[in-house]
């Protein structure tokens, strides 16, 4: 390929340019006097001069005449060559979109090794392609960089590249589909290549395809939408989303106004003589493996090691650790009951439990939905037997399912149904919730309750806006009607006086999450901020948050979504818990998180000193790390603009983000923008108009963007509007223009 490429280019550069080997040399100033002499016999005259000068032009231009003819000759004796390398380079390099499938599936059935070809790494350096592949699989595969894939899907943050492989992906699939091809014959095709490509093991491979065939066939057997359609609805902005009106749809609102913003005076942290602050355990991401096992092989190169079926280390440092492991490995039975048993002897005082989701282990090619279950109903024991006498309020993961992700709208035929997680859901969580809640459950995996009077808690399931839930590309209008039920509990909430908390799973400004879901659900938030107090949500591991902007000027925070950390190392974290102190039971509370705490393990230090009982400690408390008056929406946000400019600052968040893992990566101009970025993204697949102003910042080319702006980010609202209110109509005006 590369001969045939050189060879066109060679032919371009000769056809607009001339040979350079027929470009005359530079003559001296002398030439034509000598030539004259020479063909006169020693006289010169300026008629002598002239007639060599014709002379010799005459044979130049022979000379040139003759070999534009041998060089047209030898052109049209490569114009073959070169018209096959044009039309394949042109056919490879010039847009996913002109693959040849045809010739891809040729190359993956007859020259790709069989998976069960003891020497299929071998079969690889047969090919004459990149990677040693058959020349149209191997020049494709050069359109992307698959490491860089692998690692934009574990970690959520997309760019082109993964782009570029979803249509390549998903094209081959609606080709083999298309073809008539059996789902064994899809399931076949795609191990020999994933193992080809060596992506991953063979036994991942394997696992993972086979679990996901049956609903990817049923789906793309069903749809008429192209690759580029179908990677911008996964995927998002960065893949440039084609409009789509099966994919554009809008909850409707009750035709009911917005009450007007009421300075909301600030709750007090400390609560009074007769109103402490209430006390909110927050567990999520607990990922239980059952199958850890210390001293077994921590880096095994597949999504999760430390188990005996990895092998052994070649050297003790590559050993599992005894209460887990920052590498790829989720967390062992004996580090959860660690932790649930510090938390019941230090936290007495907690009075209900948030738990948010995710409790199977990262194994997502071995599991099976008996697998899950059981991993459930040992969780709930684990709660349960800890917290005997503590309210609980779940929300579902995307891990609970089997295979991961796929979760199905009740839209969708019997023979694909969710009935066998829900329905246990529902048994397994009535224990804690009223009976009330089982037909939302059953129907959704969402509920709604009454917490106390004038204290409700909706629980949402986030897998309804999940990008990676491909049963949604068949219709991803409002599943389950799960956001009109919302809407409709939330205005009856308002009507009510109730303050809510909302949680989930996926947090909706997350990348994970639909465009079209998250930016229906954010505007109900903005409908109703007056009403919800707080959103808890997981799934990133991480410890951060996200704020939320009034529709009509995006400069105001409206609302706070709080992330909580994982208790599952996976990966490179410190296994973590979050206490929230949210606003007390008196008249008029705000139910707002007035501070809230992270505490840790050390995985470090309780492995290296080899304890028998960790360590669990504070590692910090909100306001006092980050200097913040309150934890109002407008402090968060002030606080997203206060780390621009003071990187000390920005390192103190960087550290507990990372819960304080000794193997956190640094952080560059790059990493805190999107960072940062992050924080502001209450709606997802919108990072261009929300996060410029801060890249901006961070690059120190341009100052705030406006005066509002800076208002709204040097003070909080609340604070703005007491001051101003002192000068009465000054004040409403002030209030009702913003």
């Amino acid at each position: 390929m590369t001969i045939y490429i050189l060879v066109a280019l060679s032919a371009s550069f000769v056809t607009i340019y001339g040979n350079p080997l027929d470009q005359p040399l530079p003559l001296n100033s002398d030439f034509w006097e000598k030539k004259s002499q020479y063909y006169s016999h020693g006289t010169s005259s300026d008629e002598d001069v002239r007639l060599a000068e014709e002379v010799v032009a005459h044979r130049l231009q022979l000379k040139h005449d003759d070999k534009s003819r041998r060089l047209e000759a030898q052109l049209e004796l490569i114009a073959p060559v070169v018209d096959k390398a044009e039309r394949k380079w042109a056919e490879l390099v010039d847009d996913v979109d002109h693959l040849n499938f045809t010739a891809i599936e040729w190359e993956i059935e007859n020259e790709l090794p069989e998976p069960n070809d003891r020497t299929w790494r071998k079969g690889r350096e047969r090919g004459r392609g990149a990677r040693g592949l058959p020349a149209f699989l191997g020049n494709a595969v050069k359109l992307f960089d698959l490491k860089q894939v692998v690692k934009e899907l574990e970690t959520s943050v997309m760019t082109s590249v993964s782009c570029s492989a979803c249509k390549a992906g998903v094209g081959l699939l609606q080709h083999y589909v298309d073809s008539g091809k059996s789902t064994d014959e899809i399931v076949h095709a795609s191990t020999k290549l994933c193992m080809s490509l060596k992506i991953e093991s063979r036994r991942v491979c394997e696992g993972i395809i086979l679990a996901m065939a049956d609903e990817v066939v049923f789906v793309l057997s069903r749809l008429i939408l192209t690759a580029d359609e179908i990677c911008g609805f996964v995927i998002g902005d960065v893949c440039a989303i084609p409009y789509n009106p099966y994919h554009d749809w809008e909850v409707a609102l009750p035709p009911i106004p917005k009450p007007a913003l009421i300075s909301q005076q600030m709750p007090n942290p400390g609560g009074g003589v007769s109103s402490p602050p209430l006390k909110v355990l927050h567990l999520s991401d607990t990922h239980f493996d059952p199958y850890y096992h210390e001293g077994s092989t921590a880096n095994c190169n597949e999504p999760l090691c430390c188990r005996l079926t990895d092998g052994i280390p070649d050297s003790p440092t590559n050993g599992a650790g005894r209460w887990g492991d920052y590498r790829k490995c989720d967390t062992p039975r004996h580090t959860i009951e660690s932790m649930l048993q510090h938390i019941a002897n230090y936290h007495q005082d907690i009075d209900f439990i948030i738990w948010t989701g995710d409790l199977p282990p990262h194994d997502v090619w071995n599991q099976t939905r008996n697998d899950n279950l059981y991993v459930l109903r040992e969780t709930v024991r684990q709660l349960t037997f800890y917290f005997p006498n503590t309210r609980i309020f779940p929300a579902l993961g995307n891990h609970e399912s089997a295979p991961v992700n796929s979760f199905p709208p009740p839209n969708i035929e019997a023979t694909h149904t969710m009935d066998w997680l829900y329905d246990e859901l529902d048994l397994l969580w009535r224990r804690w919730l009223p009976d009330s809640t089982s037909p939302t459950v059953r129907k959704g995996a969402f509920y709604s309750v009454l917490v106390s009077p004038g204290f409700r808690m909706l629980s949402l399931n986030m897998n309804y806006c999940n990008n990676k839930n491909w049963w949604l590309l068949l219709n991803s209008t409002d599943p389950a009607q799960e956001l009109q039920w919302l809407v409709y509990e939330l205005q009856s909430a308002e009507l009510k006086g109730e303050k809510v908390h909302i949680l989930g799973h996926i947090p909706p400004g997350h990348s994970d999450c639909l465009k079209v879901w998250s930016h229906n659900y954010y505007r109900i938030v903005n409908r109703y901020e007056a009403t919800i107090a707080s959103q808890f949500f997981g799934h990133t591991h991480f410890d951060e948050y996200e704020v939320f902007y009034d529709e009509v000027y995006r400069g105001r925070a409206s609302s706070i979504a709080y992330i909580g950390p994982s208790v599952t190392p996976y990966y490179g974290l410190n296994p973590g818990y979050r206490i929230y102190h949210v606003d007390g039971n008196y008249a008029g509370t705000s139910r707002m998180v007035v501070d809230h705490e992270t505490w840790i393990m050390d995985l470090q230090e309780a492995n290296r000193h080899n304890v028998d009982s960790p360590r669990w400690y504070r590692l910090y408390t909100a306001r006092e790390a980050f200097r913040m008056p309150s934890l109002t929406p407008q402090d968060w946000d002030h606080l997203v603009h206060r780390m621009t400019y003071d990187d000390n600052l920005f390192q103190t968040y960087y550290k507990y983000y990372w819960k304080a893992s000794p193997v956190r990566p640094s952080c560059d101009a790059d990493c805190k923008k999107r960072l940062l970025c992050d924080l502001k993204s209450g709606r997802s697949n919108d990072r261009k108009l929300t996060c410029q102003e801060i890249e901006e910042r961070i690059d120190s080319t341009k100052k705030s963007s406006s005066w509002k702006t800076w208002l709204f980010n040097g003070f909080a609202i609340s604070s703005v509007f007491t001051f101003l209110g002192g000068f009465g109509w000054l004040g409403d005006s002030v209030g009702s223009f913003f």
